[in-house]
């Protein structure tokens, strides 16, 4: 087989294939990148709904920062500030469409559907049908893929079981009865948008308390600052160290890496969505699921209570707002020759501090790191840190 025609295929078009497309392009180094522009913000996501990060930390990485959040909000003429003012997921998802226009115009809007290895580094098949060869890939895939649905619905049908993540708005659900799982962001966005959209809700959740964020605010006192130093990832020395020093978090201990990714920054609403939740919906707290079953065209949820009691909710539809949990298998676009090539734990790859899987030339960056690089790698602001590193490292490999 002929040599690779490029240095580096890109997949996936969100904050970090975005910005690692334009780290690449300044540094010289021949790239294509596929995907639909911010396509997880976009479609996967409820339009009415608000970002849990502060504007400052809302931001695409290009190499000089010269088109922030912030340029973008001030030319839109739409209000912002980089603490304390919630940024819309509308303007976020507008937001990364004009840093693509700006800085990755040679974005290929098309998926890519099959990646094989080959003896000179990777040939990929594009939804179009077009074949290419490239030195190196980079699964920039975001969280569609990885949308977890708790294994007690595992044989109930679509129909009446679905994940929050294939929601961008809840009208058709007005005037039915719907059961949220979950305790974090996303399950109360839905569950406050299905009662104020007419539908009757109710909330099911282990925890036994919604934690709401608080809102930030500045000046703080010294005292405050000094115990509690402000993040990319929020308040406290745990987010500072993590959002900070990523490559300190790559070289600890495999467990402790696991233990922290999976406890650190736990569900929480952001403390704007507390008004329209409080007092509208029913919630179940502190419960255990023990079964579902399907009834006709409803679908019976049964859980032990906070007494100790069993209780069963009859609905026409279950959402699971249970976030995202990475699978190596569920990236179905990697030959599964691939995918078993790849060195795992708990099907999540291990990454050098480069970002590259034990398959030389095949990086994986986002969520899919995070377990890697820390709980930073969950959010968009890791993909400042992301780009910078990974655009090197490819450089100096080309």
């Amino acid at each position: 087989m002929s040599s690779p025609k490029i240095d580096v295929a890109i997949i996936g078009a969100g904050p970090y294939g975005l910005s690692i497309a334009a780290h690449l392009s300044a540094r010289k180094v021949s790239y294509r990148i596929f995907g639909t522009p911010m396509s997880s913000w976009r479609t996967h996501m409820l339009w009415r709904t608000l970002l849990k990060s502060d504007g400052f930390a809302s931001n695409l990485y290009d190499p000089g920062s010269t088109f922030t959040l912030a340029d973008y909000c001030r030319e839109q003429s739409i209000p912002y500030a980089d603490l304390g003012l919630p940024v819309s997921i509308a303007t976020f998802a507008a937001y990364g469409v004009e840093f693509q226009k700006r800085f990755v115009p040679e974005l290929e809007q098309t998926d890519v559907t099959h990646v094989e290895r080959t003896p000179n580094g990777f040939e990929l098949t594009t939804a179009n049908g077009d074949t290419l060869l490239a030195k190196s890939v980079v699964v920039a895939a975001g969280i569609t893929h990885f949308g977890y649905i708790p294994p007690v619905f595992a044989d109930v049908p679509q129909e009446l079981v679905t994940h929050s993540s294939q929601y961008r708005d809840v009208d058709p659900f007005r005037g039915r009865s719907v059961g949220v799982i979950g305790a974090g962001a996303s399950a109360v966005d839905m569950a406050a948008l299905l009662y104020e959209s007419g539908a009757q809700v109710q909330l099911v959740a282990r925890r036994d308390a919604i934690a709401f964020h608080e809102p930030s605010v500045e000046p703080r006192p010294l005292s405050q600052r000094l115990r509690a130093p402000r993040s990319g990832l929020g308040l406290g020395w745990r987010s500072r160290i993590c959002s900070d020093a990523p490559l300190v978090f790559h070289a600890l201990p495999e467990k402790l890496r696991l233990r922290a990714v999976k406890r650190h920054l736990g569900p929480a609403p952001g403390w704007f969505a507390r008004d329209r939740f409080n007092g509208n919906v029913t919630t179940h707290m502190s419960t255990r699921l023990k079964g579902v079953s399907v009834q006709g065209n409803e679908i019976a949820v049964t859980f032990t209570g906070a007494d100790g009691s069993d209780k069963e909710l009859r609905l026409d539809h279950v959402i699971a707002a249970t976030g995202y949990k990475v699978s190596l298998q569920r990236l179905g676009f990697l030959s599964s020759e691939l995918r078993q090539q790849i060195a795992a734990i708990e099907d999540t790859p291990i990454l050098s501090r480069n970002f590259e899987s034990s398959v030389r030339g095949l990086y994986l960056v986002g969520l899919a790191s995070a377990n890697s690089f820390g709980p930073l790698c969950r959010f968009a602001y890791g993909a400042g840190f992301t780009s910078k590193r990974l655009s090197r490292h490819l450089a100096a490999s080309s």
